[in-house]
């Protein structure tokens, strides 16, 4: 094999010829020149069309490669521009790198796969980057992914959710496929705009072939999906639905506790500000774990807290069985549809009847929601795989340390949990 083909092998270059490779003493770096093979040059950078020549744009330039060792190597070659009538003056395009970029094919592809499985700190240590770089990289590397894979092809069902990936009311919306399991795509924002720039993205034609859509019961994904998939079928979240119960029995503990301190005012001890709690303030303070977990989970102690509320503040116990008659229609959902909507209508009578105001307000709720709750019960619909994807993109968040930009997020965690990894080169 001569030597130029093992260079280029070395390098993970294709269709290139490497003129010389020498080793830079000043920079301590090898530098192989190089050109674009034959059939490669005078191309546009974007879309890769045979062009007229234009200039030997600014002279030559360095594109880093996977090391070699422990040295650092350098792709160098000349930049000309052509003119290409669709995007004008544009650089031509170089075989062994994407337009723009600084780093060679092999090199992204590297990066981009160590950012899918290493921490920041080992993908920034390794490859001897800035972590900035490594988010134009992955951008880079999803954005010629998803120009050669449709991941919205055959969606039926589809599951929406947002999640948080900052401080400051940063969120990003999800939606995954329930049939493959896949996230399929991303947007910043959680609100109309972002759900109506999925729907735009997905098409009038693949809108109208959905036939579930799970999510919770945010106002403003109603008029959307009335919108763009008005024959789809909503279903409610049931994790969502429960957790307006416990929020309900959480604002009747608060009540309950706020009741016990005014009780106890009476006292000259009471009244000091640095008294701690006792009695029955303090029991309620820390029997929220016990109104909150399911009863199967319930430490001794915990029991004990509840048959002391059930004993001493019957409308407090009264909330709990509520939470957990409503957790129930769920889970008897799950052997029969039919007896599920009939314990929900039995639920529904109790919480109407119960003199609770936040379970009754909880009542109209549901009954507002009734035909989104009804579809989870009967097609067996629920976000759990969605909530699942939200848990692995705050790992990948994570595992980083924070993203610069959710454009770097969004990339990363498409190319993570979008079934299209990206691979090591040659392997």
């Amino acid at each position: 094999m001569r030597g130029a083909r093992v260079w280029a092998r070395l390098l993970g270059v294709e269709d290139t010829v490497v003129e010389r490779v020498e080793f830079d003493e000043q920079e301590g770096v090898i530098v192989a020149s190089v050109r674009p093979g034959r059939g490669q040059r005078r191309r546009c950078g974007v879309c890769r069309r045979r062009c007229p020549g234009y200039d030997q744009g600014v002279g030559r330039r360095r594109w880093r490669a996977l090391d070699l060792g422990a040295v650092l190597a350098f792709v160098e070659a000349d930049a000309p521009r052509v003119r290409c009538p669709v995007h004008g003056v544009v650089v031509a395009a170089v075989p062994w790198a994407r337009h723009g970029a600084g780093h060679t094919c092999g090199f992204d592809e590297t990066v981009a796969w160590l950012a899918t499985v290493c921490s920041k700190a080992a993908v920034t240590t390794l490859m001897r980057i800035a972590w900035r770089s490594v988010g134009a990289i992955i951008a880079r590397v999803w954005a010629d992914t998803a120009g050669r894979v449709d991941l919205l092809d055959g969606l039926r069902r589809i599951g929406v959710d947002e999640v948080s990936y900052r401080k400051g009311h940063k969120y990003l919306l999800v939606v995954v496929d329930h049939d493959t399991g896949r996230l399929v795509w991303a947007g910043k924002g959680a609100d109309k705009a972002a759900l109506t720039a999925f729907f735009q993205h997905l098409g009038p034609a693949r809108c109208a072939r959905l036939t579930h859509v799970s999510s919770d019961a945010a106002g403003w994904i109603t008029p959307v999906l009335a919108e763009y998939c008005p024959d789809a079928v909503r279903a409610a979240d049931p994790f969502h639905v429960v957790a307006w119960a416990t929020a309900a029995l959480d604002e009747q503990r608060r009540a309950s506790w706020n009741a016990a301190r005014g009780a106890a005012r009476g006292t000259t001890r009471a009244n000091h500000r640095n008294h701690r709690p006792t009695g029955p303030v303090k029991t309620l303070k820390h029997a929220r774990w016990a109104l909150w977990k399911n009863p199967a989970d319930l430490t001794a102690r915990q029991r004990e807290q509840l048959a002391w509320i059930a004993k001493t503040d019957p409308a407090l116990h009264r909330a709990w069985a509520l939470k957990e008659g409503l957790r129930t229609v769920f889970v008897i959902a799950r052997r029969s549809p039919v007896e599920a909507v009939e314990a929900l209508d039995r639920w529904l009578s109790w919480a109407r009847r119960c003199r609770l105001p936040q379970f009754v307000e909880l009542a109209r709720k549901i009954v507002r929601n009734r035909p989104a709750i009804l579809a989870s019960i009967q097609h067996r619909l629920s976000n759990a795989l969605i909530e699942s994807m939200n848990t692995k993109i705050r790992l990948i968040t994570r595992t980083a340390f924070g993203f610069h930009s959710a454009e770097a997020l969004i990339a990363l965690a498409m190319l993570t949990l979008g079934g299209h990894r990206p691979a090591l080169p040659r392997r």
